[in-house]
């Protein structure tokens, strides 16, 4: 769609997206036709509670498999060995941070299970360095932090 924004991966994050995706496809879509018709055998459909969840999870299925067609055709992949190699924060690094407490925390920049670069943590640390100090403006207040490591 046009001026959507990219959605950066690494290599392996988009092969994670695209794996899970033929999963939901073919088996899963699959068990959901199955589950319907199973449910459908049952009578009356107004008030066959069977056939209402077997149709809600369709639903949430297809939910699912368009949020992953959106993501993947937004796709945009990023050199992570590159980038790693020259310090800075990128999508797919992993960056240990300590907090003004000396409390230290691991955090991977992934919109796919890590800190999103939309997060209030992932955007503070995107393009910067070991050695910097940043500022992470969360909703419960905003702390700093000091970049221990970039891999």
């Amino acid at each position: 769609m046009a001026g959507e924004r990219s959605e950066q991966l690494t290599q392996a994050q988009k092969e994670q997206l695209e794996a899970e995706l033929v999963e939901l496809e073919g088996p899963r879509r699959a068990e959901a036709v199955q589950a319907i018709a199973t449910a459908r055998s049952f009578g009356d459909l107004s008030e066959n509670f069977e056939y209402n969840a077997a149709k809600n999870e369709q639903g949430l299925l297809e939910r699912r498999i368009n949020m992953l067609r959106d993501k993947l055709d937004r796709a945009v992949v990023v050199d992570h060995e590159a980038a790693t190699q020259s310090g800075v924060v990128v999508v797919g690094s992993r960056v240990e941070i300590e907090d003004e407490h000396g409390e230290r925390l691991e955090v991977e920049i992934s919109s796919v299970g890590g800190a999103s670069t939309d997060s209030p943590v992932g955007a503070a640390l995107l393009g910067r360095k070991v050695g910097d100090e940043v500022e992470i403006e969360a909703p419960k207040g905003s702390w700093r932090a000091r970049i221990l490591s970039v891999g």
